[in-house]
């Protein structure tokens, strides 16, 4: 891995383009995909804008109202760099709680969509038991999830979030990282189907 860094920071200096890392010390996290390891950096083009509906800033409130960064209590806030660790930990799963035509557009490598209407009949993918009223999620084989969804003004995750709560799963193993795919594709990081 350190000999593609150092011969990627050659390329891209001759291009006479400045390197943009994720860290100083970190150019890229590699992940494992259902398609295979998937290679996750910042995009190189020193000149690149956001384009699209992700560059769209003033939406009607509501639908699109400012989430608040903790969605329910106990669920703990992160960013990007928690988002890429956790893509590398057998412990958590990345959800993407978008509706499938929203997640089909570009999504984070190596994210499970999850629609925000299915998580909380979803928690056996987690490690849950189903019970009577809900679902068991005290065992030590069940995972921590990480969701996200469009943006700071998504509540589609934030929704997943209260239903798995609500219907067993731990707040404690929920982690919402609210920028989701909007300042994702601004830090120009790697997005499927690109």
């Amino acid at each position: 891995m350190r000999i593609l860094t150092v011969a990627f920071l050659v390329a891209a200096s001759t291009a006479g383009a400045d390197p943009v890392g994720i860290t100083p010390d970190m150019m890229s996290v590699t992940v494992d995909t259902a398609s295979g390891p998937v290679e996750i950096m910042r995009e190189q083009d020193n000149d690149v804008v956001i384009e699209g509906d992700f560059a769209r800033i003033a939406r009607p409130c509501p639908n699109f109202c400012i989430q608040p960064m903790v969605p329910a209590p106990g669920v703990t806030p992160v960013g990007e760099l928690e988002m890429l660790g956790f893509l590398t930990d057998p412990d958590v799963v990345v959800i993407d709680g978008r509706v499938r035509p929203d997640f089909e557009t570009g999504a984070i490598p190596g994210a499970v969509n999850v629609p925000y209407t299915e998580a909380a009949d979803r928690l056996g993918e987690l490690g849950c038991e189903p019970d009577f009223d809900g679902w068991i999620c005290d065992g030590e084989g069940v995972k921590s999830a990480a969701l996200y969804c469009n943006g700071p003004w998504c509540g589609q995750s934030p929704t997943a979030a209260r239903r798995m709560i609500e219907a067993g799963f731990p707040s404690e193993k929920l982690y919402y990282y609210r920028g989701g795919m909007q300042m994702w594709r601004m830090l120009g990081l790697t997005v499927t189907g690109e």
